[in-house]
């Protein structure tokens, strides 16, 4: 992982315009900060599990919404994430047409990568419950947890339900209804 120290902290349009160049695609921009850190085979195998298991169940009955790889997420003035894996309802899918930066989702997946999960655990959770978002995951694959946060109402001003969930639990959400996938298997 590496950051590009600067001056003055860099703005959601100046990171995507470096963005739309290519260069970047790898990066994220954390309070100001260009953070790049491309992932690494065990983290992408996890990321698959997840994306696979999370669009069964949108196939399972149409109509629930669309998963997607990252896609930079529009949080703030400086802060323009770009989380593992998001989920949009499907009153809620940007048209395709969308120009990034995306509105937050309603459920944002960060996977553990060495380089970032400070920022995962810290600025960007903050970040994405100032902006809104309805539920977080933090897949911790250093110690096959997944850290759940989320609101436990519509409207709710912060994330006021915090979870641990270890290798035989079932990950589950509100926001899925029907969606059940035991822990464990996501560090197969």
């Amino acid at each position: 992982m590496s950051s590009m120290p600067v001056a003055e902290p860099m703005t959601a349009a100046q990171y995507l315009d470096l963005w739309d160049e290519g260069e970047y695609r790898w990066a994220q921009l954390v309070g100001g900060e260009l953070i790049m850190d491309p992932p690494k085979m065990p983290h992408q195998l996890v990321c698959t599990q997840l994306i696979v298991e999370l669009e069964l169940w949108i196939r399972a009955e149409p109509g629930r919404g669309v998963v997607s790889i990252p896609l930079a997420i529009g949080i703030s003035e400086h802060d323009v994430y770009q989380p593992d894996i998001v989920f949009y309802r499907a009153d809620r899918v940007p048209a395709p047409d969308t120009r990034p930066p995306y509105v937050v989702p309603d459920l944002a997946v960060e996977v553990r990568s060495p380089g970032t999960w400070r920022y995962d655990i810290g600025a960007k959770k903050a970040g994405y419950e100032h902006a809104g978002l309805a539920e977080l995951w933090l897949v911790d694959t250093a110690s096959d947890t997944v850290l759940v946060f989320r609101r436990s109402r519509p409207g709710a001003p912060e994330f006021d339900v915090a979870l641990e969930l270890t290798r035989d639990d079932a990950l589950t959400s509100p926001l899925l209804p029907g969606f059940s996938l035991a822990v464990g298997a996501i560090f197969s």
